[in-house]
């Protein structure tokens, strides 16, 4: 065998005989487990491949009345083993790894003795492929994720997914598993997953295995029948067809994976499994061979890694407890923060206001939200009722006096936020952090007349914040390590991924944020069509084109994060007057998902317009330069930490690997900087 990964924790296939009531001959249990808790999660590197392989023999060998597969508690298995494809240095090696899997998993699709999955945790990609390769499957109601994630990561499902789930569930099921949900980084439930017909049979997780063995004995004894309705292909082009119209609409042709799915589905309609599954290796090879799957899997690794280990974070130990929050302003913000706190933290959170009926209606926001999760089945009613009884409002300040935690979303003016601060130091203990949700404002500033500014701390939220999973956390000049490590460990508990900012204007996300929508409107207001520069970074695949994404965030809330900007480097950030006028006309940008007419009439005009080539070309170098910039200014600690804001805060796609990969492999960086960002090899394929 050529494929190796040095550092695999090998997934072992253990087989053991269990006597089943009813049966006269045992059944094989097959139990997939890497002998580690289920925070390291199963999965199939070429070690784990040949534990399996052995298995089935072993389980076959024996005769058994059936055999079963399942793995360990919380995890069935989570798929591919991705940490070992950067080992993969030669196409043939990447055919090697789709055939091996392919061979092993078919033993058990192929198997005269009938073959059941178990599935009793998480089961992605190539875990739930090998899944589906068994005649029969029941799933756990404790099983928290199932699905065929892999397009999200640049590649497809290489191990008879893209063929095997079309013909069990229809073309509309497997599109929506295997491009729509790993496009929205959504995952199937396990009662989405019998509904599709993924799942066979769905049991609690109390008794999951023993209902399971018990059900697998009923069947195999004919005492139970699995019928599964027959799979419509007359409307399997029709379905793939408007697929692949949305992926234009939505991702122009950049995305090569989502592509190649969509060929496998249509393939899977009339092909042989076995030309199915072929075509399936190749697509896999040829994808892990291109630099958008290296660069997806540098974003993955960013999200699921360097999220979880944020760089210079004080210790943990300084952390001081949170036994109650504060949040000044009873606005949608205020609001949606009250609700996080709560939920989380599981602590009194109290809001404030300058009258009673914006108290009442932030207060009966968050009431609401909580009993529209109820309803929804994802608080049962004890939680519900508990967090009703957390969250209260008044107008008077003084109901600080014994928060450890204070949290400001007022708005973006720097002197009402210091008098906010001045009012409160007066009420609240000396020890009590005082966090601040400006976007673009200066900590050090909104400290700077304090007693104690050393226990101010910025705590930049996205909208919604329940939604983007990012939280910018700004260390002003006088912040202390205890405040910026009780930031952090509350940023771990609300379930955010923290990045630890210098405090600088606009901080990462707005900053770079800015400086593109700056140079969008410097080609507007030279007299480049709306329509132009709208379409100017269709090539990219971004999820939302410039217009859209700058109504999401609103043209007001971008013209004065501009205006920040503008005054601190005038050089690079322009006050464009056409954008002032948008603000002033408080025309909507869009109408029917087309850019309204009126807009279009309010910012003609110029007399040096561009191409859509020109406008991504100097988009992209004026990135270049100012993600330089703000590295040499120690904004964050490196690149990755700006891809990681970027992917989570601004949905950066992860087929470009976030930012600096793709200024990297296209060349930008190196014309415009001098150098690149990330080592050669880096979110890209090896030099």
């Amino acid at each position: 065998m050529t494929i190796e990964h040095p550092h695999e924790v090998v997934t072992k296939a253990l087989v053991r005989f269990v006597q089943v009531p009813g049966l006269a001959r045992k059944a094989a249990l097959i139990t997939l487990d890497n002998g580690l808790d289920y925070t390291k999660p199963n999965s199939f590197g070429p070690g784990g491949l040949l534990s399996l392989d052995e298995a089935i023999t072993t389980a076959t060998a024996g005769d058994p009345a059936f055999i079963a597969l399942t793995g360990k508690p919380y995890i069935f298995c989570v798929g591919a083993d991705i940490t070992g494809i950067p080992y993969i240095t030669d196409k043939s090696q990447a055919l090697e790894l789709g055939e091996l899997g392919h061979r092993v998993f078919a033993r058990l699709k192929n198997s005269t003795i009938p073959t059941f999955a178990f599935i009793n945790g998480a089961a992605l990609g190539g875990g739930l492929e090998v899944a589906l390769h068994c005649h029969y499957r029941t799933v756990s109601t404790g099983a928290a994720a199932l699905g065929l994630p892999e397009v999200a990561i640049g590649l497809v499902p290489g191990w008879g997914g893209s063929q095997l789930l079309p013909n069990l569930i229809g073309a509309p099921g497997a599109a929506q598993v295997i491009l729509q949900n790993p496009l929205t980084q959504k995952v199937l439930r396990p009662k989405q997953a019998r509904e599709l017909g993924v799942a066979d049979e769905i049991f609690e997780a109390a008794d999951f295995l023993e209902s399971s063995l018990a059900w697998a004995a009923a069947v195999v004894q004919g005492a139970k029948s699995v019928e599964r309705p027959e799979v419509d292909k007359d409307m399997w082009d029709g379905v793939l067809f408007f697929a692949k119209q949305q992926l234009d609409e939505k991702l122009h042709g950049a995305v090569p994976s989502a592509n190649k799915a969509l060929e496998l589905l249509a393939l899977a309609k009339d092909a042989s499994f076995e030309d199915g599954t072929a075509a399936e290796t190749r697509a896999l090879a040829d994808l892990i061979m291109g630099d958008e799957s290296r660069a997806s899997l540098y974003a993955f690794d960013l999200v699921q890694r360097r999220a979880k280990r944020p760089v210079g974070v004080p210790d943990k130990s300084l952390a001081r407890k949170v036994t109650k929050v504060g949040i000044v302003g009873a606005g949608l913000m205020a609001s949606q923060l009250a609700l996080l706190f709560a939920r989380r933290l599981q602590v009194p959170v109290v809001m404030t206001d300058l009258d009673q009926t914006r108290v009442d209606k932030g207060v009966g926001y968050v009431l609401g939200q909580i009993d529209k999760l109820a309803s929804r089945g994802r608080l049962d009613e004890g939680t519900a009722a508990k967090l009703r009884g957390l969250v209260s409002g008044s107008v008077d300040k003084s109901v600080f006096a014994d928060a450890d935690f204070v949290i400001e979303a007022v708005f973006e003016n720097l002197d009402l936020k210091k008098q906010i601060w001045a009012e409160l130091e007066k009420i609240v203990s000396p020890e009590a952090v005082l966090a601040t949700n400006t976007s673009s404002l200066s900590v050090t500033e909104m400290a700077a007349d304090l007693e104690h500014p050393a226990r101010v701390v910025g705590f930049h939220f996205f909208n919604p914040v329940a939604v983007l999973p990012l939280l910018e956390i700004i260390k002003g000049e006088r912040t202390d390590d205890a405040t910026l490590a009780t930031a952090f460990a509350v940023g771990k508990e609300l379930k955010k991924s923290s990045v630890l900012v210098k405090d600088a204007p606009a901080f990462v996300v707005n900053r770079v944020l800015t400086r593109f929508t700056s140079e969008v409107f410097r080609a507007v207001d030279a007299g480049t069509p709306l329509d132009v520069v709208d379409t100017a970074f269709d090539p990219l695949g971004l999820p939302m084109r410039p217009i859209a994404l700058l109504q999401l965030v609103g043209p007001a809330v971008a013209y004065h994060v501009g205006e920040t900007l503008h005054r601190a480097f005038p050089d690079r950030f322009d006050d464009s007057p056409n954008l002032k006028k948008i603000v002033d006309a408080g025309l909507p940008l869009l109408v029917d998902d087309e850019i309204n007419p009126e807009v279009v009439k309010l910012v003609a005009g110029g007399s040096a317009p561009s191409t859509a080539d020109e406008v991504r070309e100097k988009a992209l170098a004026a990135l270049a330069e100012e993600i330089r910039l703000m590295l040499d200014e120690g904004v964050v600690a490196e690149a990755q930490d700006i891809d990681l804001c970027m992917v989570l805060g601004a949905g950066w796609p992860f087929h470009l690997g976030g930012v600096t990969p793709y200024l990297d492999r296209s060349g930008i960086a190196e014309r415009v900087t001098g150098k690149r960002f990330l080592p050669k090899g880096v979110g890209s394929l090896p030099a």
